[in-house]
């Protein structure tokens, strides 16, 4: 599967997608569509439809957005130093997609590596478990729990 930006998915994303994954904006906490999605499949890139996030790494972090202990692919997920609003933070973008997604803290549990990738729901697209085959992503339901 190749994944990519391009003018067409650009187009349709809704005002808040556009604002999230092309102005590096953020979602207000506890309003994603995704926040309280239990629900087994993966998380892809809304632009570029890179895998990004399996729900078997979804965890409640109680900080109001979509939290991963680590991305599916490793190499999907780039890290950028980000000094906006007087801090000090890691912002992670999708590689292909260059959507911004949110930013990695190292405070996640520390038996599943330490990490906390805080992700903006409008950033991505949820494939369920049962879809994923017929959507292309076959090769990574050994990645998602059981249902």
């Amino acid at each position: 599967m190749k994944y990519e930006k391009t003018e067409e998915a650009i187009k349709r994303l809704n005002e808040e997608q556009y604002r999230v994954t092309q102005q590096s904006g953020t979602e207000r906490p506890f309003t994603g569509e995704y926040t309280d999605n239990k629900e087994p499949g993966i998380y892809a890139d809304i632009v570029s439809g890179e895998p990004l996030f399996a729900s078997s790494d979804k965890f409640d972090s109680g900080c109001g957005w979509p939290s991963f202990t680590k991305p599916i692919v490793h190499e999907h997920v780039t890290e950028h130093r980000d000094m906006s609003h007087g801090m000090i933070r890691t912002e992670v973008r999708s590689m292909h997609g260059d959507s911004h997604l949110g930013h990695v803290f190292p405070d996640g549990p520390q038996d599943k590596g330490g990490l906390r990738y805080c992700i903006n729901s409008a950033s991505l697209r949820f494939i369920h478990r049962d879809d994923m085959e017929a959507e292309g992503y076959g090769a990574y339901i050994d990645q998602v729990e059981d249902i």
